[in-house]
């Protein structure tokens, strides 16, 4: 039986606002237009404490140089839509706003990178790109490891998450794609292994190494398992993005390990800036 509009008018303010708790945040916004009492009932506290995550207050016990000036959970829920830097300015989180699902990026001091500390193999610098006080720059290694993780519980339960490595590729960047890294997701007792090329920008470097080293790069290639050679895509915020895979988070509390190598080809590279790895869900 279809219940019209003007019958849900009739029903007081405190059962729209259970009703409207029991969609998500899109639909509560978008029904506030409906009438005076899905407008009132949209705006409540009793609606938006439900797509606050539960460990809001924890969250923002640990954000750093951020005071939250709110006068309802709504306004909250739409603070904790932009990113808010958190651990000692080492990770951002922030809400996914269309469904309060939980997004995160781990800063580069949050992951392990091979021989980091090592002054001859990598730099860590500031830019003003980056949300993060600090970044990890590549000089010259033949060794790529960079490895991340984190507990499932921090994520939103029963939603399908993506990992995506930021990074930029210096003007001098050299050696990256003449082998495929390889990128891995490990919850619980699945793995999901892939690859996917660090490509330069510059096409004209590009065409000179695939014409000296193509047969080079046909017999290095064999030494990784094989993937679907993901190239990076380019974001809204000037960095660029590598999918390390893919997951999906259930009810229970695992860890979450993130990984791109390219340790197989044992040629020198260098150029890459590392900013971190997002967590965040997928449509």
């Amino acid at each position: 039986m279809e219940v019209s509009v003007s019958g849900m008018n009739v029903l007081p303010e405190s059962c729209v606002a259970v009703i409207l708790s029991l969609t998500s945040p899109s639909d509560a916004c978008k029904s506030s237009s409906v009438s005076t009492v899905f407008g009132s009932a949209a705006d409540s506290d009793l609606v938006w404490d439900k797509f606050l995550p539960s460990d809001y207050h924890e969250i923002m016990s640990k954000a750093c140089n951020t005071t939250f000036l709110f006068a309802s959970k709504k306004q909250l829920y739409h603070l904790l839509c932009n990113p808010v830097l958190i651990a000692d300015g080492k990770m951002s989180f922030k809400l996914d706003r269309p469904s309060g699902r939980k997004s995160y990026i781990l800063s580069a001091r949050q992951l392990s990178i091979s021989s980091s500390n090592d002054p001859m193999f990598w730099t860590w610098k500031s830019i003003p790109e980056s949300r993060f006080s600090e970044v990890a720059e590549l000089i010259s290694s033949s060794r790529l490891e960079i490895n991340g993780n984190i507990r499932s519980k921090k994520l939103s339960p029963n939603t399908k998450y993506g990992a995506y490595l930021l990074l930029k590729i210096t003007e001098r960047a050299y050696g990256l794609d003449l082998i495929p890294s390889e990128t891995s997701i490990e919850i619980g007792n699945q793995s999901f292994k892939n690859t996917a090329y660090l490509r330069c920008q510059d096409d004209k470097k590009q065409r000179l190494e695939n014409l000296f080293y193509s047969n080079r790069k046909q017999m290095m290639k064999s030494r990784v398992v094989k993937g679907d050679d993901r190239v990076m895509s380019r974001r809204e915020d000037g960095w660029m993005e590598m999918e390390l895979g893919e997951f999906f988070n259930g009810e229970s509390d695992e860890e979450v390990k993130m990984s791109l190598m390219e340790i197989k080809g044992h040629q020198r590279k260098g150029g890459v800036i590392v900013e971190g790895i997002e967590i965040r869900p997928k449509a």
